[in-house]
């Protein structure tokens, strides 16, 4: 099997570090991206040859595209882009100040944005390779209330996987838009999601209840990110992989409640929804 080159964005924690630790397992090269102590990473994961941990804000489009120049110095090719990088806001949307949800979107989305136009003009040169956005269980239901900014912007890493997946197929380019239900990593952590700097208490019974659960979530999630880890080197080594993969029986079991709350839409207004085209006479 052919050793692959992996870029990995927000691999200091959570689901990042345990994809570069898999895929190093795996006998694969990874490019470890950190925003800071990449020397800590670097020893943690404690290997020389196969590793390049590179230091960058994925907001900065100009530290992402040096970030990528010196992976392809280094390893010559870049054929796994993990977009992993991204937090969550917890507030409701009167609660987010316009600030708040800009930073949100300028992580979760401009962000994976700024790494995959960085890297597809190698990838299209090379003519092959495989982007995996990270998205959520919350890019397609948003089960709690203050979740929405938040799942707004999964939402948008879905519907940006789409698209991007109809225009590099040319290239034998494949797109996954993975998205974990709970899984224990520190994103129920104060580290790794924000709370709104205005709290207002007519949201007490709304948000409230959802900034309790957090507290309460926290290292008590079901999923394990290792497994989550190896079922992403399985979906490298897929000849066509699917486009969304729910992983987790709860993200599994959201994504179709979703679904089958949106037919029973579709169906009531069926009606209503189809009354709108031009008359044309005969």
């Amino acid at each position: 099997m052919k050793q692959k080159v992996w870029f990995i964005t927000g691999a200091s924690k959570g689901f990042g570090l345990a994809i570069a630790k898999a895929a190093l397992a795996n006998g694969d090269k990874v490019v470890a991206t950190v925003r800071k102590n990449k020397e800590a990473l670097a020893d943690s994961l404690n290997e020389k040859d196969r590793l390049l941990v590179v230091q960058l804000d994925v907001t900065r489009e100009h530290e992402v595209k040096a970030g990528v120049e010196k992976s392809i110095a280094t390893f010559g090719a870049i054929d796994v882009l993990v977009n992993n990088a991204g937090y969550g806001l917890l507030a409701a949307a009167e609660e987010a100040s316009d600030e708040e949800v800009k930073q949100q979107y300028d992580t979760n989305v401009f962000g994976l944005l700024n790494v995959t136009r960085s890297v597809l003009p190698h990838m299209r040169r090379q003519g092959s390779g495989h982007i995996i956005n990270v998205s959520s269980l919350f890019g397609y239901s948003v089960p709690y209330p203050g979740f929405g900014i938040y799942g707004s912007t999964k939402f948008a890493v879905e519907g940006i996987s789409e698209g991007l997946a109809l225009e590099v197929k040319p290239w034998g380019i494949h797109v996954t838009s993975v998205a974990p239900g709970l899984f224990s990593t520190k994103f129920a952590s104060n580290e790794s999601y924000q709370t709104s700097r205005i709290i207002l208490d007519s949201y007490n019974d709304t948000v409230g209840s959802a900034r309790k659960f957090m507290k309460q979530l926290d290292g008590n999630q079901p999923g394990d990110p290792s497994k989550l880890a190896m079922v992403l080197i399985e979906l490298t080594n897929t000849k066509n992989p699917p486009l969304h993969l729910p992983i987790g029986k709860d993200a599994v079991a959201a994504f179709r409640t979703k679904m089958a709350s949106m037919q029973k839409e579709v169906d009531e207004w069926d009606d209503v929804s189809s009354s709108t085209d031009h008359h044309i006479m005969n």
